[in-house]
């Protein structure tokens, strides 16, 4: 069975004789179909997209102005070339077409040759803007596979960055997923405030969430006896793990550097490691900053993480229950944490207590 491959036009004329004589000059050509009216036009046309279509202007019940609207209006037709067939020879009349759609006019009475020249050339014309949009599509097709594949291969990286962080801390148990939920959380719903709205667009939400989870990867510097000793460190001691914050900042700036400047993850990857020990009073570390000052991505992960610290059992401390938890953090409510993110996560405490639940540890905690 051979399958027809020719374009197929369309022609739309209310007088047979012009009906016949264009499907006699097209068909050893074309495909062709006839409608006799402006109604069955566009129900051909519907039925099945033609590549091209030669309309009648005069035509009872629905002139072809209206038709070419129509078919304009329609996402299946509207690319379709329509070359009007008119007696009409006013320079108002061919403007009226081209402002409806129209991509050229055919003047009665015909001459075939430049009815079949007519029609040859915008078919051409369509077939290579078919190409460019197949080929544009492909193109950004492409670019999405292969921006996706950087991304996942980007994701791979900082899941190994943060293994090898939790790999040297053996309290991490499931913080690393507990904080990330609690950092979405509390930006999701900031986002509907006034104050972060425009900085909050659904993309930086997502960028910061994939961040939260290298806020200590620095501590893959400090020194094992000091890192897992299990119990308080002393002045000293603690002096040498604060240094995590910069270390981890300057891991990932190296990263961002590699990668590109302009890679907003690491970013907020870099902020969160270096300032998510800074406190709303100017009284954290290491650069002493103060209120929005220190980075809105930074701020959030510092509630998150002083939230799952309460929350979960460490070798020099029992675990407190949620309500315990939410006091201390109330407490610091404009001292160390941000108060608009105390108020979020008033808001949001019992999502928060649900995650610490479905997400504890081995370790036991303490019931709500």
């Amino acid at each position: 069975m051979t399958i027809d491959t020719r374009s197929t036009v369309l022609v739309i004329d209310d007088t047979p004789a012009n009906l016949s004589l264009l499907n006699q000059l097209l068909r050893p050509h074309y495909r062709v179909k006839l409608a006799s009216n402006g109604a069955r036009g566009l129900e051909l046309a519907a039925g099945s997209v033609p590549d091209l279509i030669l309309l009648d202007i005069m035509m009872p019940d629905m002139d072809g102005y209206e038709v070419c609207r129509r078919l304009k209006a329609l996402p299946a037709t509207q690319r379709v070339p329509i070359i009007f067939l008119t007696a009409k020879m006013d320079a108002a009349d061919e403007e009226l077409g081209f402002e409806v759609g129209a991509v050229d006019f055919i003047h009665k009475p015909i001459a075939p040759a430049i009815v079949l020249a007519r029609v040859r050339t915008h078919l051409q014309i369509k077939s290579w803007q078919d190409f460019l949009e197949d080929k544009s599509a492909w193109l950004q097709a492409e670019v999405a596979r292969r921006v996706d594949e950087v991304l996942h291969l980007q994701e791979a990286s900082i899941r190994v960055m943060v293994s090898l962080a939790e790999f040297r801390d053996e309290c991490t148990g499931n913080h690393i997923r507990r904080t990330q939920t609690y950092v979405r959380l509390l930006a999701e719903h900031i986002s509907r405030q006034e104050r972060d709205r425009a900085f909050l667009s659904p993309e930086h939400i997502d960028q910061i969430a994939k961040a939260a989870p290298l806020h200590d990867i620095g501590k893959i510097a400090i020194p094992d006896h000091i890192l897992l000793k299990p119990g308080k460190h002393t002045p000293e001691e603690f002096e040498i793990m604060k240094t995590h914050a910069v270390k981890g900042e300057g891991m990932l700036a190296q990263t961002r550097h590699e990668l590109g400047e302009d890679n907003m993850m690491l970013l907020f990857a870099s902020q969160i490691a270096r300032n998510h020990h800074e406190r709303w009073d100017g009284s954290g570390y290491p650069d002493g900053l103060a209120g929005e000052a220190i980075p809105l991505a930074a701020r959030l992960m510092a509630v998150a993480d002083v939230y799952d610290a309460l929350r979960s059992v460490r070798p020099y401390k029992k675990a407190f229950s949620h309500d315990e938890a939410v006091g201390l953090l109330v407490e610091q409510r404009g001292r160390h944490f941000d108060p608009a993110l105390i108020d979020a996560f008033l808001v949001l405490q019992e999502e928060f207590s649900r995650v610490a639940t479905l997400l504890a540890d081995d370790m036991p905690v303490a019931r709500v």
